[in-house]
């Protein structure tokens, strides 16, 4: 079993998290400073540290740049302990080199899924070489879009219809425990719908959307459906993907929007030279969690609409404004970064505030593929 080793100067604190990790079957070491936890670090070669940030002899800093200056031990993910009251904290020590932080007061689920995701490294880097590489990407994508053409865009309904079933055949709705909610916005389109003509606008509209559509296809969308002048996508694990699941997928699909974005540019520099057009650009949002799909009868036509509900989907919408406003162009909630840990590169961190709720939620920029 996995060897976890905790460094908590509180007895109490230290005790909860040794019974919650032994719970779920791991072996636990436990120290009450940072200086005899390295110790136990360098002895037993642990597949995890969690160590609190004030401790006395060598605190959670210290211990984390000694961990990391140590050539044996310095792979080791650390998880930090933090109070709500040390934010800076928090920033310092995933700047120097900590993979996680949990905030106290914390709940069991929470360490759990921390633990969780740092011991599931080697599982997901694994599953990143079973990616298509970007070479394989590009070919797939210009096949798709030859294929689908004008077609795609006179039969969207349709095409979706096949693509991504909405429900089964027996009219309920379908609840996801966990999946992946991918929301993309266009930036600037009111400054494009401004200086275009409403064809020339299509035009621009229809290169992006249709490589979109192929780009979400190509890595196993469940539902999509547009809002407004975006694109919201979920992501679920089926049987036909069981190798990488919907975290990675849609991830994968986050940065393939990205690359799509670019081309759409590329579109504008040659088509309309000489023309100061806003940038077309996309800035992409993905967070994880219970999703529902509601089907919702149009008793009038006798059509059925497929809704995507839930916490989790007006979260990612949420999300996607703000972490535009801090120059973010993909933003992932931690809860769906968890997921994924070990298989993708992140930039900033931090505690981002949603309209309309209370609560912040932590989510940090997604910048890549961890390649192996």
């Amino acid at each position: 079993m996995p060897l976890i080793v905790v460094m908590e100067d509180d007895a109490a604190t230290r005790t909860l998290v040794a019974s919650v990790l032994r719970k779920d079957g791991y072996d636990v070491l436990s120290a009450d400073n940072g200086l005899s936890g390295l110790e136990l670090v360098r002895q037993n070669k642990p597949d995890l540290v969690i160590s609190d940030v004030q401790m006395p002899v060598m605190d959670g800093f210290a211990m984390l740049q000694a961990l990391r200056a140590d050539p044996a031990i310095l792979a080791t993910p650390v998880v930090l302990l933090t109070s709500l009251q040390e934010r800076a904290h928090m920033r310092i020590g995933m700047t120097s080199g900590a993979d996680d932080y949990i905030t106290k007061p914390f709940r069991p689920g929470e360490l759990r899924e921390a633990a969780a995701a740092q011991l599931n490294k080697r599982h997901m880097q694994a599953a990143v070489q079973v990616m298509t590489v970007e070479a394989a990407v590009q070919a797939a994508l210009e096949e798709q879009k030859q294929h689908l053409g004008r077609l795609y865009e006179k039969k969207l309904a349709a095409e979706l219809s096949d693509k991504w079933p909405a429900a089964d055949a027996s009219g309920q709705d379908e609840k996801f425990s966990n999946a992946t909610v991918l929301f993309v916005d266009v930036l600037n389109y009111a400054g494009l719908a401004e200086k275009l003509s409403s064809t020339e606008l299509s035009d621009v509209v229809r290169q992006f959307y249709n490589n979109a559509g192929d780009t979400v296809h190509l890595f196993g969308a469940r539902h999509m459906q547009f809002v407004g002048e975006g694109l919201m996508v979920v992501f679920v694990d089926s049987t036909d993907t069981t190798s990488v699941n919907h975290g990675l997928r849609a991830a994968r699909a986050a940065l393939g929007l990205i690359d799509s974005a670019k081309r759409v540019q590329q579109f504008l520099n040659s088509h309309f030279p000489g023309q100061r057009l806003p940038r077309f650009d996309v800035s992409v949002a993905l967070n994880s969690g219970p999703v529902a799909l509601a089907r919702l009868a149009d008793p009038l036509h006798g059509s059925v609409q497929i809704l995507p509900v839930g916490d989790t989907v007006s979260a990612t919408l949420l999300l996607q404004k703000q972490a535009h406003k801090a120059g973010w162009r993909i933003a992932a909630s931690v809860a769906m970064l968890r997921g994924v840990t070990g298989a993708v590169n992140t930039g900033g961190r931090a505690l981002v505030s949603l309209p309309g709720r209370t609560a912040a939620i932590d989510a940090a920029e997604l910048l890549g593929l961890a390649l192996a």
